[in-house]
Formats: structure tokens, sequence, C-alpha cells
């Protein structure tokens, strides 16, 4: 039970700092801001975080990590590769439009990282990378992909989808599922498939 409370306080403080960050920016939110937010005194948020830099992290780090572990999880899954990168896709845009917020966060504040905390991001971006690259290449073995420049291709696919968090608009005319649907569909038609 302890677990769960200590987990329930650090999470509603991530709540709060991306809630300010996004609407303040990284310079403009304080430890106070956060703390006043909550109704807590800012020791409270030091017993979970070191500094604010440690809580920027926090708000930055898991976005990318979802987003490898959607490709990772299509890449190891069954299926042919026009059916893995659709999944892929899907995923890796949803866990993109599901957490915006921290992904425009990433985006903006990344200049304000701990440099380790850069490099950890860094390391699962070009994970990312590799991954999607090599799904790439598998379909251009089968036969199924048709696409001059692999490395190029997964930037320009993995590029599409992490730019959404500029345009997407929750309650827009698509619903999010589809988005993702249509994001496929072109990420697909860039690697030569016929859609629809």
């Amino acid at each position: 039970m302890r677990d769960e409370i200590l987990a329930y306080k650090r999470e509603r403080i991530l709540e709060e700092a991306v809630t300010l960050f996004y609407a303040r920016g990284f310079t403009g939110t304080t430890l106070d801001d956060i703390a006043a937010a909550l109704g807590v005194t800012k020791p409270f948020i030091y017993t979970h975080f070191r500094s604010k830099t440690e809580l920027l992290a926090a708000v930055c780090v898991p976005s990318i990590e979802k987003s490898l572990a959607a490709v990772a999880l299509a890449s190891e899954g069954t299926g042919t590769p026009t059916e893995k990168l659709r999944r892929a896709v899907v995923d890796f845009a949803e866990v993109v439009l599901t957490r915006q917020a921290n992904i425009a966060i990433f985006f903006r504040e990344e200049k304000n990282l701990e440099p380790t905390a850069l490099a950890e991001i860094i390391a699962l971006q070009k994970e990312f990378d590799h991954l999607l690259s090599q799904m790439l290449r598998d379909g251009v073995a089968t036969g199924e992909f048709v696409i001059p420049d692999i490395d190029l291709a997964a930037l320009l696919i993995g590029g599409m989808i992490s730019w959404a968090y500029i345009w997407h608009r929750p309650r827009g005319r698509l619903p999010m599922r589809e988005v993702c649907d249509r994001m496929a569909d072109s990420a697909l038609q860039l690697c030569g498939v016929r859609v629809g």
C-alpha cells in the first residue's frame, strides 16, 4: 500500500508539472508554482524529485520509452512487414497523441535537460530509428516495400508522427484512431505500398 501511495504522489506531481511546463514553459515555472497547484509545500516535491531538471526528465523520458516500446512490440510481433509497420505506426502515433503535452515539452525544453537525461533520450531515439529502419529493410527484402533510401524513409516516418503534437486537436475533425490509421496509410504509401 505504501508503494502505491508513493507512486500516486509522484504521478500527481508529474501531472501538475506537465500542465504548468506546457502552459508556462520550464523556465516560467518554479517548484513553488507546482507545489502551490498541488496544495503542498516544496519539500513534498523534493521527497520525489531532487531538482526541477530531474522533474523535467521524468516528464520527457517516458514518452520516448513508450514510443520505442510501441515500435519494438510491433517489430517482434507476427505478421508481414506491411502489417508490422502499420501496427508500429498506429501504436507510435497513439503514444504521441495521448502524450501530446509531454512531447511538446520535450521538443521545447530539450535544451534544459541535464546532459545525462539528454544522452539517455538520444540513445533511445537512436534505438527507435534503428528498429524502424530494420522494419523497412525487412519489407524491402520481402519485396513488399520499394524504398530508395531506407534510413531517410525511417526518419521521415518518425518525424511525420512525432510532429503531430503540433497540429493534432483532441476534439478535432477526426477521431484519434482515424488520425493514427491515416498516418499509417501515409507511412505505407511512402514505402511504395498501395493502400485502399
